[in-house]
């Protein structure tokens, strides 16, 4: 067994946890591939994560606040006039097609769709 002098503690500053825990938040990410190309073990980024969402001051980790934001509903099918429609355009070689489809429709368009391309 090694001595307790060769396991050292690495210690990392409030700043280093932050962009490593902001790296983490990014879409996609993965903690452990985070935690990997930083050098450190994913149970201790996981660690951060968990003192993060607590609000931990004392270890330099705050909660981080969301921002909200207004986002407008979907029209409802009865909302949408009868003239909105889908356009599609399949290209093959030299072989275009264009199809205009009533927006009433897409379900129908999106099995016609299917078995176009089988």
């Amino acid at each position: 067994m090694g001595s307790e002098q060769s396991r050292k503690r690495r210690r990392y500053s409030p700043q280093q946890k932050a962009q490593i825990l902001g790296e983490c938040d990014e879409p996609g990410a993965s903690v452990a591939k985070v935690a990997m190309a930083h050098g450190i073990n994913a149970n201790i980024v996981h660690g951060w994560r968990k003192l993060a969402r607590q609000g931990d001051t004392a270890t330099g980790l705050v909660q981080r606040e969301f921002v909200p934001v207004a986002v407008e509903p979907a029209p409802s099918p009865e909302a949408r006039t009868p003239d909105e429609r889908i356009e599609v355009e399949l290209r093959r070689g030299a072989l275009t097609i264009k199809v205009t489809w009533p927006m009433s429709a897409a379900a129908d368009l999106a099995a016609w769709t299917r078995e176009l391309l089988q």
